[in-house]
Order: structure tokens, then sequence, then C-alpha cells
């Protein structure tokens, strides 16, 4: 996991995201990706509830997310990830930041989002258009989406500390 101590890590942790391609998305390099993503941010050694590109040394629009608001509280791949709509509902929560060790801060969230993604499960070989889907989040899971996203867009959470 890259880190603000670095200054190599930090300017991949600054810099923004772009999309992934249907290509990209169809290959055996994401579905590794992904599967890394995953085991890295559910490794004993993190104790993340989610995971960014950027985070892994990768500029390019996917998160991977603990769902808290589903059963079983998985571990979800989000590509091209956006939030399209925020609720002015905001509370004040704690946040902390495998890129950021050793540091906590409050910072204020919307308390209900809607994210657009990549529908993985509907894209087609056949087809370069990849298909959108739209998920509405609430609560923790909201908070964990954004400071994802925010990653993808070269933000920390340190950035929103009052």
């Amino acid at each position: 996991v890259l880190t603000i101590e670095d200054s190599l890590d930090l300017a991949v942790l600054r810099a923004s995201s772009q999309d992934l391609t249907w290509k990209m998305l169809l290959s055996d390099e994401f579905k590794r990706l992904s599967e890394l993503m995953i085991a890295t941010v559910t490794h004993p050694s993190q104790d993340g509830v989610g995971i960014a590109g950027p985070q892994v040394g990768l500029n390019r629009r996917v998160v991977a997310v603990q769902r808290f608001d589903k059963d079983g509280e998985p571990f979800e791949l989000y590509a091209n990830v956006r939030i399209v709509w925020m609720s002015d509902s905001l509370a004040y929560g704690p946040e902390g930041c495998l890129s950021v060790p050793d540091r906590r801060g409050n910072v204020l969230r919307s308390q209900q989002i809607v994210i657009e993604y990549a529908d993985l499960a509907s894209l087609s070989h056949s087809c370069d258009d990849i298909p959108m889907a739209r998920d509405t989040v609430s609560g923790f899971t909201a908070v964990i989406f954004q400071h994802e996203v925010d990653h993808l867009d070269g933000v920390l959470y340190i950035d929103r500390l009052r």
C-alpha cells in the first residue's frame, strides 16, 4: 500500500485516476487486480474497509469496499465508480487511511449517496459499450465510498480535516 510518507507514493496518491476501458475490464489482468486489491485490504496487517487503485499504484477508477449494508458484509469491487448524488444530510465521523499511517480524524460526509459504476456482470465481449449500474448507499458504507472515490480524484481524508 502506497503511503504519504514516500514522495513517489504521494505523487501517485495525488494524481487523478482514469476510467478503465471495456478491454481492460474483460482482461485476466483486471481479474487478478481485483483479487489482489481485496487480498490487500483484508490482510490482517491492514485492517481496512476499503482500498482504491491509487493506493496500490494504479491511477485507475477502481475501488474495493466492504459493504456493511449487505448480508455477510462482503468486499465488492467497483470499476469506473463515481458519486452522482450526495444528500444534504451530513455528519462528522472518524476516519483513518491505509495510506496515512497512524493518524485519524473526524471528517464531514454525506449520509446517503448514489454511485454509478461499470456493471461487470453485464459486460460483453461483443460490445465495447460499458453498461453502467447505480446504487443508493447509506450510513457507514456511504462514508467508505466517499473516502475511496476521493482517492480516485487525488484527495486524501486529511485534506478534509478542520
